[in-house]
């Protein structure tokens, strides 16, 4: 299996997100698109968190296209005061993943010495600003 992380202009991204993944079986890779945030550890972070989640969705047999239908109507119906992330939601197929692999970004984040608070700040602009 391969594994391509790589950044990328936010207006790139399929739809408003800083970080999505996607299996390609016939190529056997793991493509993960993290958005050009200007902090590489902030960068870091994302594409940790998007890895163990797609490795753990794929696991448990959660489709990349399960999750990005679930995205893209989540992104639909935010409210334009919300700073919630889709996996957040109960009704996300990949919720228990995504909130481990949370917890891990918030370790590694610890280790770098990167602020959570600021961190999530910086994550918002970009989401906010679609």
């Amino acid at each position: 299996m391969n594994i391509l992380i790589e950044t990328i202009d936010h207006d790139k991204q399929r739809y408003p997100t800083v970080g999505d993944w996607q299996i390609d079986a016939e190529k056997d890779t793991i493509l993960i698109r993290v958005s050009k945030i200007g902090n590489w550890r902030y960068e870091l972070l994302v594409g940790i968190h998007e890895l163990v989640e797609v490795l753990l969705c794929l696991d448990r047999g959660i489709t990349d296209e399960q999750v990005t239908a679930f995205d893209v109507e989540y992104e639909k119906k935010r409210s334009k005061d919300s700073h919630a992330e889709p996996g957040d939601d109960p009704h996300a197929p990949y919720r228990a993943e995504h909130f481990f692999a949370t917890n891990l970004e918030r370790l590694l984040s610890a280790e770098l010495g990167v602020s959570w608070i600021d961190y999530e700040k910086a994550i918002d602009w970009f989401v906010i600003r679609g």
